[in-house]
């Protein structure tokens, strides 16, 4: 099971309890689940710096998961973004052009957390609501193992960083995050 700084990880498929509900779903019928591994956590550790900190990982190699809305002509549009936690999502320019939006703004907590049925802080691009628009980071998938929420705040992934392309619906995007 992959190893990340001082991270240990068990099979994710074999530990579904330490995932949310629809991470959990969404793994059962994912073929590269098998080589996933989940990692339970203090809960109070879940934030980036915190548990970068505590397990010595590279923020490379962490990613961070953010949700971001905008709108055209009524019609909404949601789409999450993993971008390596050394870097910071391009809301303003890149997002708001690939959603064709004239403004792109992230979630409120709130709405997050009630539209992805997972817990703040833990948001995974593992189960996403259907409809939602999944951007990856492409320097995420040239790492050997990422770091990302789990949908709780008590437990991460370990994924192969080339398995992030492989998420359903997942677009690549070159300089994602900045």
């Amino acid at each position: 099971m992959p190893v990340l700084g001082t991270l240990t990880s068990v099979p994710v498929l074999d530990h579904l309890d330490l995932v949310a509900p629809s991470t959990a779903e969404a793994l059962r019928s994912w073929p590269y689940a098998g080589q996933v591994g989940v990692c339970e956590i203090d809960p109070d550790l879940a934030d980036t710096a915190a548990l970068t900190a505590a397990f010595d990982l590279p923020l490379t190699s962490s990613g961070n998961c953010v949700l971001v809305a905008g709108s055209r002509g009524g019609d909404q549009r949601i789409a999450a973004c993993v971008v390596p936690a050394n870097t910071r999502a391009d809301v303003n320019t890149l997002v708001r052009r690939v959603l064709d939006v004239r403004k792109a703004s992230f979630l409120s907590m709130d709405r997050a957390v009630a539209e992805s049925g997972m817990e703040y802080g833990g948001i995974t691009p593992v189960g996403l609501p259907a409809g939602w628009r999944l951007l990856v980071d492409a320097a995420l998938t040239g790492e050997d193992v990422v770091c990302v929420g789990s949908g709780l705040r008590r437990s991460k992934l370990l994924i192969p960083g080339p398995a992030l392309a492989h998420l359903p619906g997942a677009e690549v995007i070159d300089g994602l995050g900045r």
